[in-house]
């Protein structure tokens, strides 16, 4: 029988063949060796060791565990961006002067302080020194039959812009004393009916910060951050069309028996004369001057923008305060018009078609593929445009309205055009961030409804 051991409690038993034949059992103890003394230096790389078994994948955890929280983070959409813009319903609610401090957010235009534009006051008019005295604007007059516009087989002229030929284009742009233009309202039956009562209280407005909405746009929103003196001198005017207040009514926006929502005063207009919504659109936009003859000053601002200061102090700060005579931004990303067009036929703005009939048109009337214009973009973002009501820009908008008639809706394009060809003094393009101190941007709301066909 082989031998065998078992161990108990540290102690041997071991049993051979002569043990157990002669009855006889050996004990044998074994004992454990003896550890000599561990220094300091060994505890402490044990301990490190022990620590480093139990901290890397403690470590390696959280790693992960921080990754798939940031990865949560930047797929899931933000709540900014899900959240429907404030109304003006609820802005309404909300304090002026709390709106209008706007967190710390710096400023980027230097505004007067809030007692001097309590007290602000329109200046004198100037005397002109310019070479234009006086616009006279086209309407019903006998037309060349032999000169008929480019692009007749998609011209958009109508009764309303009445049928501008390329001769009287090129005579547009001649600066004399008195020049005969093309500014809309060439027919009386050419459309954008207003009542008569809202005809009345246009003639009152000697300063006037407009939008419109038409085909059930955008909200209504309130502007905010101005002072009472403003409140008091300022008219606040929104275009509208009863599809647009259709839209509004069915959330509860109705306009109230003195015609307000608010502070703005609600126009209704009737019969307007293109089917395209963004071409009814430019007539408040570009030549608001013939729907305010007595104004002396204008601010536009687009429907997606919720204006959020004083509006003398933005004319003392841009127009005054430099003599310009027109102020709006600069186009935040591109400089070119002709990389502008390319923008635009990207983003399916405007067919490839109508943008290259323009390009053809400006690059035969010599202007270059440049970035720069006396030294800055010439290249403007025209949410937000501020003017006077002076002859010369009256003319600059007249002749930029009619681009925009002629060729695309995209008035990007044709401002830099206008621009090279009347060389106006006083133009300022002043910087995006400028623009942001102006208008909170909520974003169009919904899809315009056109109209279904254009009217005659």
């Amino acid at each position: 029988m082989p031998s065998s051991s078992s161990l108990i409690q540290g102690i041997s038993i071991s049993v051979s063949d002569d043990d157990e034949a002669t009855g006889k059992v050996r004990v044998r103890v074994r004992r454990k060796r003896s550890r000599g003394p561990v220094s300091a230096s060994a505890r402490r790389r044990r301990i490190l060791f022990r620590a480093a078994q139990l901290g890397v994948p403690l470590l390696l955890a959280a790693l992960a565990v921080s990754l798939l929280l940031y990865e949560s983070y930047r797929l899931t959409p933000s709540r900014s961006s899900t959240l429907p813009p404030p109304s003006f319903a609820d802005i309404s609610r909300l304090s002026r002067n709390a709106l209008a401090a706007d967190g710390a957010r710096k400023s980027c235009l230097k505004f007067l302080d809030p007692e001097k534009l309590q007290n602000l006051e329109l200046p004198e008019i100037p005397e002109t020194n310019l070479s234009i005295k006086e616009v006279v604007y086209r309407s019903s007059l006998p037309h060349i039959d032999n000169d008929t516009p480019s692009h007749t087989e998609n011209s958009r002229f109508n009764s309303f812009t009445g049928y501008q030929t390329l001769t009287e284009r090129k005579e547009s742009f001649k600066m004399k004393k008195s020049v005969t233009v093309h500014c809309g309202f060439y027919n009386e039956n050419g459309g954008f009916r207003v009542s008569d009562v809202d005809k009345e209280y246009m003639r009152s407005c000697e300063v006037v910060v407009a939008t419109c909405a038409f085909g059930g746009g955008d909200d209504l929103h309130q502007p905010i951050g101005m002072t009472e003196n403003s409140i008091r001198k300022v008219c606040y005017v929104a275009f509208w069309d009863e599809v647009t207040r259709a839209a509004q009514e069915e959330e509860g926006h109705k306009i109230g028996e003195d015609l307000m929502i608010d502070l703005w005063r609600i126009i209704l207009v009737s019969d307007l004369p293109f089917s395209d919504q963004r071409l009814n659109g430019k007539i408040p936009k570009l030549i608001s001057h013939r729907l305010f003859p007595m104004a002396r000053y204008s601010i536009w601002v687009d429907s997606k923008s919720q204006f959020r200061r004083d509006p003398l102090g933005v004319l003392e700060a841009l127009l005054w305060r430099s003599n310009s005579s027109l102020a709006l931004s600069e186009h935040g990303v591109r400089s070119s018009l002709y990389d502008e067009a390319k923008a635009i036929v990207k983003k399916h703005k405007a067919t490839s078609e109508e943008v290259e009939a323009q390009l053809d048109q400006y690059r035969q009337d010599g202007i270059p593929d440049e970035k720069r214009f006396n030294g800055k973009k010439a290249l403007a973002e025209a949410s937000v445009i501020v003017r006077d009501h002076a002859p010369l820009t009256n003319l600059f908008m007249c002749t930029w309205f009619n681009e925009v008639v002629r060729f695309t809706s995209r008035d990007q394009l044709s401002f830099p055009y206008v621009l090279r060809r009347l060389r106006p003094p006083g133009v300022h393009l002043f910087p995006v961030c400028a623009r942001k101190d102006l208008v909170n941007s909520f974003g169009h709301r919904r899809k315009v409804k056109p109209l279904v066909k254009e009217a005659t």
